[in-house]
């Protein structure tokens, strides 16, 4: 089995893709903010992410009435800083909605990760 890190970006990149999906869907195709966007999408993957980190990732026997409160407080801190940094690099740098995300992806990602292995599952 891959290590626990590895597990824990495969999971990720299915939530995370999820989440580019509702983004890009939402401000393509309907007058969405991109911020709105990016947030809806973070919450989606945040599900998908649950699951198959309790189960694969983790391999938690926490149950899910322990487990499941702890992740949505790191989710929640998550998608707040992935709407703190979306906000920031469009309105600060202008930058392309895209790009903005992935820099918001990429300060989410470790934090929730050590956050998750210590506390959650």
């Amino acid at each position: 089995m891959p290590p626990q890190f590895l597990r824990y970006g495969i999971v990720g990149a299915a939530g995370t893709a999820l989440q580019y999906a509702i983004l890009v869907t939402l401000v393509q195709f309907t007058p969405t903010p991109a911020v709105a966007a990016s947030t809806a999408g973070a919450i989606a993957g945040a599900l998908v992410n649950y699951v198959l980190n309790h189960r694969w990732t983790f391999a938690s026997s926490r149950t899910h009435d322990r487990a499941l409160p702890r992740f949505a407080a790191v989710a929640l801190a998550g998608i707040a800083l992935n709407a703190i940094v979306m906000a920031g690099m469009l309105n600060q740098f202008g930058m392309h909605y895209l790009l903005a995300q992935i820099v918001a992806t990429g300060a989410v990602l470790v934090g929730g990760f050590l956050a998750n292995r210590a506390w959650t599952f």
